[in-house]
């Protein structure tokens, strides 16, 4: 099937973050494209990534990067398309340094940014299929079914620490 979610991130040592977004769209059976664009390292090639997204079928766009993380806001600049940014924690600074370049963006330019790390990249995942079940039944059907798997693992935790008598 043809893509129709991107996940970019700054450089592969990225993967590992990303992959959770990549393990939610697989899951819903999403069909998405990986790999790695610089803003900083190829600005030309990631431009042209971007600017060919909607012609080639692309819906959303999750872009993760560390440090300065500008892979997102430069996305969002070149594009009409969603962009989702997930802050990732490659830097001294625990991530802080990329969550702030991703999420202060100046009017005109909006980035929907989740929180840093795997967590974060976990919810681009959950957002973009939110985003995509605006226009799909079926794939809203799955996300209710999944939001109440989420509420009944959240009961049985809560019944497994009442058993224990804590």
């Amino acid at each position: 099937m043809k893509a129709v979610v991107g996940i970019i991130m700054g450089s592969d040592s990225d993967l590992p973050i990303m992959q959770e977004a990549a393990n939610v769209l697989k899951q819903f059976e999403i069909p998405y494209e990986i790999g790695v664009y610089s803003a900083h390292r190829s600005p030309h090639r990631t431009a042209e990534y971007v600017k060919s997204a909607r012609q080639r079928g692309l819906k959303v766009i999750i872009a993760g990067a560390g440090s300065s993380a500008h892979l997102a806001g430069v996305t969002a600049a070149e594009t009409t398309l969603p962009v989702i940014g997930v802050p990732i924690n490659s830097s001294p600074l625990s991530g802080l340094d990329s969550l702030l370049s991703t999420v202060q963006m100046p009017p005109g330019v909006p980035v929907a940014t989740m929180g840093v790390g795997k967590s974060g990249a976990t919810n681009a995942g959950i957002f973009a299929i939110q985003i995509l079940a605006l226009d799909d039944e079926e794939l809203m059907k799955h996300l209710v079914e999944y939001k109440e798997r989420l509420e009944k693992a959240v009961e049985e935790k809560s019944r497994k620490i009442s058993d224990q008598g804590i």
